[in-house]
């Protein structure tokens, strides 16, 4: 079950045959039918050892492959939405094949969990190494349990000083937008020992962060915007507010890394328990 699909722009997601990388496509569907491209599904063989190939091995990955993929298929084919859907088996490294698509891609969307990782781990080497490395934004797709949630559940976007903040809340905007969702915009301040206790607003990064917003809500009528100041961590609020929240938009140089997260490549550090969009500077979006 090979296609091969062009190099041209699409929303790419990496399909393992895991239910986690299915989520991350029927959350996808969205994004490519408001970009006008194609819903690239990219499913990859990892090679077995050096030695020769065993034939019947090779006939048992591919069948995975076809399965995972009809799997997929069938479950955006639901949705019933006006999306063009293109899909390619390829074989060799995960990550280096991924990387590889990303760099025509417009979005690359990967579950938070994979195949390999379903008895606990939560994010696998290939989704913490691509949210880093790849050229293109990069969605790790957090499947929820949400259905008790009351009120519409936020879009976040968390601003700074790093090159990367305007084109984040652009995204974040963008985001809020399409998915009807009120967007909290967080501006946050270290906590010093002078500060009585943590996670106490500051008025004066707030008045800043109105200042900066000003502009955004007379060309965003149509957008909630509800800006957030506060002394501490984003991940003290993201705790905090975590059934309010559906999706987290961040840069890729955010001054406290990427590790907490997204995780890192070696280990399963604490995540956000939302979908998670990792946006640069000059990335088309």
């Amino acid at each position: 079950m090979y296609k091969s699909a062009s190099p041209s722009p699409a929303v790419v997601v990496g399909i393992d045959g895991s239910r986690w990388s299915v989520d991350a496509a029927l959350w996808a569907v969205d994004e490519a039918v408001s970009r006008d491209v194609p819903l690239r599904l990219l499913y990859v063989v990892e090679p077995r050892g050096h030695g020769d190939v065993d034939p019947q091995q090779e006939a048992q990955d591919l069948a995975c492959a076809d399965v995972s993929v009809r799997r997929a298929l069938v479950a955006i084919e639901s949705t019933e939405k006006p999306v063009k859907v293109e899909w390619e088996v390829l074989q060799g490294h995960p990550s280096r094949v991924l990387l590889d698509a990303s760099r025509s891609a417009d979005l690359l969307c990967l579950g938070s969990l994979g195949i390999a990782h379903a008895t606990g781990y939560r994010l696998g080497s290939t989704s913490a190494t691509l949210a880093t490395s790849a050229p293109c934004p990069v969605a790790i797709v957090r499947s929820g349990n949400h259905h008790g949630t009351m009120g519409p559940r936020h879009v976040v976007v968390e601003v700074d000083e790093s090159p990367d903040s305007a084109a984040v809340l652009e995204a974040g905007i963008s985001e809020a937008r399409l998915r009807g969702a009120p967007l909290t915009v967080l501006a946050t301040r270290p906590t010093t020992l002078s500060d009585g206790r943590d996670k106490v607003p500051d008025e004066s990064v707030r008045a800043r962060l109105e200042k900066r917003l000003a502009r955004h809500r007379l060309s965003n009528p149509d957008v909630e915007f509800n800006p957030v100041a506060i002394r501490g961590s984003t991940m003290n609020y993201l705790d905090r507010q975590s059934d309010s929240i559906q999706l987290l938009v961040i840069g890729r140089h955010r001054r406290p890394g990427m590790g907490e997260i997204v995780g890192t490549a070696r280990s399963s550090s604490p995540q956000v328990n939302c979908t998670a969009l990792i946006c640069q500077n000059n990335q088309r979006l």
